[in-house]
């Protein structure tokens, strides 16, 4: 979604300047519930175009205009509702030239009554007059202020504010085709300086009749009305451009002319930026039109579909709001509560712009920095209640919504590995019902199941659905020169999960500075593993990378090894093809093989010797079921 700061959140947060500043809405503005829920009154139409004629001033505070809007009936219709706030003043609505019956009531509706009834499936076209003076709500869906003296406006209608400036369909069920936005004003500011407007899409064209100007802009794909924006001051307008494979495109960015200078350097990055997403994960949706970033008054930015709204250029919102392009604007939430799948996304898309600009401790100090935020409290989920839809800032909390979002979907990718994780995105990006639409949680899960070949419903119960985080104590000893044996414990910090199932890694040393990372597939509190390494191992470091979202844990040396396990011995390890099996005094039942992901390669019974020889290099986990009890051994094969 955007990105505004909790401003009453932490400094750390603020400065950060990846997670959208999102929240003077509560201290600024109650919302009524009204303004929370469905209208029912709008889903009976599909919006196919929408022109926004709109006159302004940037030295004051009203609008006028009107807006015509196309649209297919899904059923009879004998009229049509917008949602359109009740301050501002209708003073028409026509059809085909004719004026048509209208109300405005107290619950920021606008309804319309046809002469006729439009039959399902047949397309209308209504026309809506209006003025006035809009009360900025939320983030400031629609503000007239100034930057060093000189006058500007501005829009940011996420999440409810659409309707706060212009009558639209703001439901996240719906979006409007095609868009023209038309928008006048005076030519030139108090100070002589020439007013420049931006909005969505490709500027057409620049008019002058009569001492104002007409700044035409088309957008060509589906846009949700939430997304819709404007912004017009004495802006300087320069350019980047895109290679994009022999098919350039541009960045066109809108600065102020007192701002130049220090943040023409920083907008540079957005080329490197866009080409390493084009690269993770396909095309940039809007590459026929244009990316842009227009500067406007508030301390984060908004992801308006091909301009982002900025109130600064660090290279981390950069990175947000470019991300928000793919997910979020041509994929949207199709409810509030999956607003992860916007803003988890856009966040977890920062972390991959520090791995591949920064490197590995770049990285490391993203996810640590997002653990951190995460565990701050023991309890909070990513997907929201219908209740947590009634609280703007629980909807966009920094904490749950993008930090614990973003690490959801690295631990994700952890689990699947590099090449499944990727393709499965890009088939959510490119799905059919989804792509320059709408997605909920229930359409992202199984077509990350689909590319990973497996159920990830355990998954995303407990790291999305359910709350707080777990808790590890690692206990480990010697058995031999290069074996030790291995338990790990698992608490959970909420009660709403028992377990918290993930592959954990754990890091061996040496006394020479051998290292040996191990992927422990951890299905139980308890558990035990016996590990061999190439070397005599004289430390354990429990999750090095900061790949799992967990706090407290604990690594203690001297845990004494079951004896029953001592005595099951596999040699030689490492081996190239063939494992022998030595258990005096103890009964195997089955023996399951599995890759490092957890997925079972093959299962079979008791035997003296496992045949490993048609299997890949890497670690392979043994699982034991004998006599005595479950064992878990780790082999390395050549």
């Amino acid at each position: 979604m955007k990105h505004l700061f909790f401003l009453f959140f932490t400094v750390s947060l603020f400065a950060q300047q990846e997670v959208d500043q999102f929240s003077q809405w509560e201290s600024e503005r109650s919302l009524a519930m009204k303004q929370l829920l469905i209208n029912p009154n709008t889903a009976n139409y599909d919006v196919q175009h929408q022109l926004l004629e709109i006159n302004v001033d940037p030295s004051n505070s009203s609008i006028a205009g009107t807006v015509t809007t196309t649209f297919r009936a899904k059923t009879d219709m004998a009229g049509i509702s917008f949602d359109l706030s009740n301050n501002m003043i209708v003073s028409s609505v026509t059809m085909n030239g004719a004026a048509l019956t209208f109300n405005q009531n107290l619950t920021d509706e606008l309804t319309i009554t046809f002469e006729s009834t439009i039959e399902a499936d047949a397309i209308g076209e209504v026309v809506v007059s209006y003025s006035g003076n809009p009360i900025s709500s939320g983030f400031g869906s629609y503000e007239a202020t100034t930057h060093n003296g000189d006058p500007i406006v501005w829009t940011l209608s996420e999440p409810y504010g659409a309707k706060g400036w212009w009558p639209c369909k703001q439901d996240l069920n719906d979006k409007i085709d095609i868009l023209d936005v038309k928008i006048t004003t005076p030519v030139t500011n108090p100070d002589g300086e020439n007013y420049v407007a931006v909005s969505n899409g490709m500027e057409q064209s620049q008019t002058v009749t009569n001492g104002m100007k007409t700044t035409h802009f088309k957008h060509q794909h589906p846009i949700p009305a939430y997304l819709v924006a404007f912004a017009v001051t004495n802006y300087t307008v320069y350019s980047h451009t895109v290679d994009n494979n022999g098919n350039p495109f541009e960045i066109v960015n809108y600065l102020y002319p007192e701002s130049l200078e220090a943040n023409q350097g920083n907008t540079t990055v957005t080329v490197d930026i866009m080409n390493l997403f084009i690269d993770l994960f396909e095309p940039y949706p809007y590459e026929d039109e244009k990316y842009g970033h227009a500067q406007f008054g508030w301390g984060g930015g908004m992801e308006h579909t091909t301009v982002s709204f900025m109130g600064s250029f660090s290279r981390g919102l950069i990175a947000h709001e470019l991300a928000h392009q793919w997910f979020g604007d041509k994929i949207t939430c199709g409810s509030w509560k999956d607003i992860w799948l916007n803003e988890g996304f856009a966040t977890f898309l920062t972390g991959l712009v520090s791995e591949n600009l920064d490197g590995p401790e770049g990285h490391l100090d993203w996810k640590t920095s997002k653990i951190n935020s995460i565990t701050s409290q023991p309890d909070g989920s990513v997907y929201l209640s219908d209740a947590d839809t009634t609280s703007v800032s629980r909807i966009f909390s920094s904490r749950l919504t993008y930090n614990k979002g973003s690490m959801v979907l690295h631990m994700l990718r952890k689990k699947l590995g590099d090449e499944v994780f990727f393709q499965g995105v890009k088939n959510y990006l490119s799905h059919p019902d989804l792509a320059y639409a709408y997605a909920k949680t229930i359409d992202f899960i199984p077509i990350m199941e689909a590319a990973y070949g497996n159920s990830l419903t355990e998954f995303f119960e407990d790291w999305l659905y359910n709350e707080g985080y777990p808790s590890y104590d690692v206990q480990w000893s010697a058995n031999g020169t290069n074996e030790i044996q291995l338990t790990l414990n698992q608490t959970q910090s909420h009660e709403s999960v028992d377990f918290f199932e993930a592959g954990v890694i754990v890091r061996l040393t040496g006394a020479n500075g051998e290292q040996e990372d191990v992927l422990l597939n951890h299905t139980s509190s308890g558990q035990s593993f016996t590990i061999a390494s190439n070397f005599e191992v004289s430390d354990v470091i429990f999750d090095p990378e900061k790949d799992i979202i967990s706090n407290g844990n604990s690594v203690t040396l001297g845990l004494v090894s079951p004896q029953w396990q001592s005595g099951l011995r596999l040699y030689p390890n490492p081996t190239s093809n063939t494992i022998r099996i030595d258990a005096p005094g103890i009964r195997i039942k089955s023996i399951g093989v599995y890759n490092v992901q957890g997925q079972m390669l093959k299962s079979m019974k008791g035997s003296s010797e496992i045949d490993l020889s048609g299997y890949a290099a890497g670690q392979v986990v043994l699982v034991f079921e004998t006599n005595k009890g479950r064992a878990e051994k780790i082999i390395v094969k050549h």
